[in-house]
């Protein structure tokens, strides 16, 4: 038996904010769910799926026009012709009161109703599928309490819109615990609802988050696709394989340490090893790379890149369009950087410039006794970039020890 585990398709789900940015690749990535839902019919079809799980958020909410429940019908229209069923449910945002319109599915597609949970039986196929679809879009029941017992014999697959016991970045619809779902005797919990892929519980029974068919902003990073599950017909264990299916846009945040950055050009010479390491190996001929830059860290570039930051983004959009990064298009630059950590606390700073301007009086024009005085201390290891390169050079022995011992305070004062 093999499965093909998929949630949160969010067809022609708008692409807001996409008018901000001139340049942008606006119709690529508004239908890059659509092309995500013909990969994954393609695959099912290749691999020869016993049926589809569809579990949650096919649709984005109300349709702007029939053409998106069109699309949909057309897919499943695939699968029916080869035979596959489909099992789907809705969830909060294709929630049966969200839809102003409606088509006949195909004979081959079963949506479970929303007033109670349901089960279907496919002796034929050795499997029994178990699901409940949200009758509005904040549903704060326990759905899978209600949820009807194993069916014997039989594969047994729980469908269900869920956030579990609770996630920050997602509304807690239909909260159940973990422990809840393990032990209500199925031997598949296919969810849907938390956009990242996680396989939540995976000895013996498998609780399984695919993530979302296809990201659709810059929080919704990385490969994107749907979970392809193999039931041994001997053991009845499950294996799982991930498949991405997102071939024709994915999302990336490149986050990029400053700290060897000097300046403007340290900076993007630092992006561009970046963009290089983390996104063009990874790139797709005819998929859009949108990335978001996230400049961090302490770094001596940080005044430039914080005061010129349309100049930096500038830049950077310029890198991207290198011929070796073809496929990326630079959706956003950040500059989250601060200046370089003290090196010293202020009243350390303090007592040691008048501690060594004292000992440049007293040391008169022996340069290299500075030096030795400074070399011995604590300070030594703790040295900016300014001075190590001073003392590397033996400008110290040069000039007099007030002179050198004036040069070090400035540069200690410099970093207060």
């Amino acid at each position: 038996m093999r499965l093909l585990h998929a949630a949160d398709l969010h067809i022609d789900s708008p692409m807001r904010g996409l008018v901000r940015y001139p340049g942008a690749p606006d119709e690529q990535l508004r239908t890059a769910a659509r092309d995500a839902l013909r990969n994954l019919v393609d695959l099912a079809l290749e691999e020869q799926v016993t049926a589809v799980l569809l579990a949650g958020d096919v649709y984005d909410g109300t349709w702007r026009d029939v053409s998106t429940g069109l699309f949909f019908t057309a897919q499943m229209e695939r699968l029916q012709e080869a035979d596959v069923p489909v099992f789907m449910i809705s969830g909060n945002h294709d929630a049966e009161n969200k839809m102003t319109m409606s088509l006949r599915l195909p004979a081959n597609v079963h949506r479970f109703g929303s007033r109670e949970a349901a089960t279907v039986v496919r002796e034929d196929l050795g499997l029994a599928v178990h699901g409940q679809s949200f009758g509005q879009a904040d549903v704060r029941d326990n759905l899978a309490a209600s949820y009807p017992g194993a069916r014997s014999g039989l594969f047994n697959v729980g469908l269900l819109h869920t956030a579990l016991e609770g996630d920050r970045n997602h509304s807690p619809y239909a909260p159940c615990s973990l422990e809840q779902l393990v032990n209500h005797g199925y031997d598949y919990w296919a969810l849907g609802h938390i956009h990242k892929r996680s396989v939540e519980h995976g000895d013996g029974v498998h609780v399984v988050f695919p993530g979302n068919l296809q990201g659709r902003h810059a929080q919704e990073t990385g490969a994107k696709g749907c979970t392809l599950v193999t039931v041994d017909g001997t053991s009845g264990a499950a294996a799982l394989e991930h498949r991405d299916l997102d071939s024709s846009a994915r999302w990336h945040e490149v986050r990029v340490d400053m700290g060897g950055a000097a300046d403007m050009d340290d900076a993007c010479v630092l992006v561009e090893k970046a963009l290089a390491e983390e996104v063009a190996d990874s790139a797709r001929e005819g998929r859009v790379d949108a990335v978001r830059v996230v400049a961090t860290g302490a770094s001596e570039a940080h005044p430039v890149l914080s005061g010129r930051r349309e100049e930096f983004t500038a830049n950077v959009r310029q890198i991207s369009q290198q011929g070796h990064f073809a496929s990326v298009w630079v959706e956003k630059v950040r500059v989250a950087t601060r200046r370089p950590d003290r090196w010293l606390p202020p009243e350390q700073v303090a007592d040691l410039v008048e501690d060594l301007r004292e000992e440049g009086a007293r040391l008169g024009s022996d340069g290299d006794r500075v030096r030795r005085l400074v070399e011995s201390t604590r300070l030594r290891t703790k040295l900016p970039r300014e001075l190590t390169d001073v003392f590397d050079d033996g400008a110290w022995a040069e000039g007099t020890a007030r002179e050198a011992v004036e040069a070090l305070t400035v540069l200690l004062e410099g970093n207060r």
